[in-house]
């Protein structure tokens, strides 16, 4: 099977997506599945689980496609959710391992935190230059190599290679250097 376009605007393919257009979805899926794939692999450690919670994702995309603000990145709100979705498999895993001890975790992470982890990579993101946070996206919410990176926007590999380290830098201070934050600081080990 061919895979569609997937070099779509995002915000086009959300608004598409808010009108029920599955091809829009489609679209969504093929252009994020594998970065969202290996993010949560490196969490999980597991591919069974990796594989479910972006079927969980994708089912998560459709279900509160009405939700997504058009003017956000839809990038980043995919890898808050498969970043707590994976931080929710593990502390399930957690559980039942403590269970079989008689010893009780708490629950799932909360829509606070959520909010918290989103607001702090949007705003993150906002204070990185034009070009940095493009490659910070290509690279590390869509999982494009740095050769695929380069070509996309038509610069070397070196430059990509340095844009994605001063991104990260900047992502990793921005977060450190705002104190409300520090309750979402382990979302920069997923990106690192």
């Amino acid at each position: 099977m061919l895979q569609p376009n997937i070099h779509a605007d995002d915000n086009t393919l959300v608004t598409l997506l808010q009108q029920g257009d599955l091809q829009a979805f489609d679209k969504l899926y093929w252009k994020y599945h594998s970065a969202l794939y290996n993010n949560v692999l490196k969490l999980t450690r597991d591919t069974g689980a990796a594989e479910d919670i972006v079927q969980e994702i994708f089912i998560t995309l459709w279900q509160k496609r009405m939700l997504i603000e058009t003017s956000k990145s839809i990038s980043g709100w995919l890898f808050v959710i498969s970043y707590n979705k994976a931080i929710n498999w593990q502390r399930k895993k957690l559980l039942e391992t403590q269970k079989q001890q008689n010893i009780t975790v708490e629950e799932d992470a909360s829509t606070d935190t959520y909010n918290m982890q989103m607001k702090m990579l949007e705003d993150a993101m906002e204070k990185l230059s034009p070009q940095k946070r493009r490659v910070f996206e290509l690279c590390k919410l869509q999982g494009k190599t740095y050769k695929e990176t380069a070509e996309e926007l038509n610069i070397s590999s070196h430059t990509v290679k340095e844009y994605l380290s001063g991104a990260m830098a900047s992502v990793k201070e921005y977060a450190i250097t705002h104190p409300e934050y520090t309750v979402v600081l382990p979302v920069l080990f997923i990106i690192t």
